[in-house]
């Protein structure tokens, strides 16, 4: 496998995304020499490997940006023909237990979403995996008004955690975020209180972007392309 030198700003970065959009999977993978699996069924973050390889991202399973100098987070984001996102996306861990603290301004979650770089991809089944192909880049930073939304999700959220009810959350609460089970299977467990202040065990949580706020953001650039 090629390895793919740290892109030192964010115009080298942005070049560098760009030049693989309309390209395949396949093509993507045969140029930094990475093996390609048939489908995603045992290697679900593959794409998001592949991506991440190609554009010299350095954070790998560290809880910092994927570029962190540049402070730019990257993001695959699996599209359909009409060009929306097929599932939600993971942000960050939830913090159960030692949260005591943490407000919106030093939490994970806004430290992740102040800049995204979004790479959506084919991801309709239909389509072979190997034929799959990538979209143009999108830079990304959170309005005013969307940051206030986050953040009042994420202290929705946070509250019923600290208050003990992490089970009574479901994906509907919070309008752009929400707080969904983050493990590779039903069998992983972590701590967490209960509302009567107990510790009990429950599977490990992670925060989520929406579909409809994912799906604002690519419309939204859409939009701006047409217009131009």
């Amino acid at each position: 496998m090629k390895i793919q030198s740290i892109p030192t700003t964010e115009s080298e970065l942005m070049q560098r995304a760009k030049s693989i959009a309309g390209y395949s999977l396949h093509d993507i993978a045969q140029s930094i020499d990475l093996p390609m699996p048939p489908d995603l069924k045992k290697q679900k973050g593959w794409v998001g490997q592949l991506i991440e390889l190609y554009l010299g991202a350095n954070a790998g399973s560290k809880a910092e940006q994927d570029f962190a100098h540049l402070g730019i987070e990257l993001k695959t984001i699996p599209i359909n023909r009409s060009g929306l996102p097929l599932e939600t996306t993971f942000v960050s861990v939830a913090p159960l237990l030692s949260n005591h603290g943490i407000t919106w301004q030093s939490s994970h979650v806004k430290y992740k979403l102040s800049k995204v770089l979004w790479i959506p991809v084919e991801g309709d089944r239909t389509i072979a995996l190997a034929e799959r192909r990538v979209g143009l880049p999108i830079l990304w930073q959170p309005s005013p008004q969307q940051e206030q939304q986050l953040k009042q999700d994420w202290q929705e959220l946070m509250d019923m955690i600290v208050l003990g009810q992490i089970e009574k959350i479901t994906a509907r609460h919070g309008e752009f975020l929400q707080i969904r089970p983050k493990a590779a299977n039903g069998k992983a467990l972590t701590q967490a209180y209960n509302e009567s202040g107990e510790l009990i065990m429950t599977r490990p949580r992670g925060f989520y972007l929406k579909k409809q706020f994912t799906s604002q953001i690519l419309q939204h650039y859409i939009t701006n392309l047409q217009i131009r």
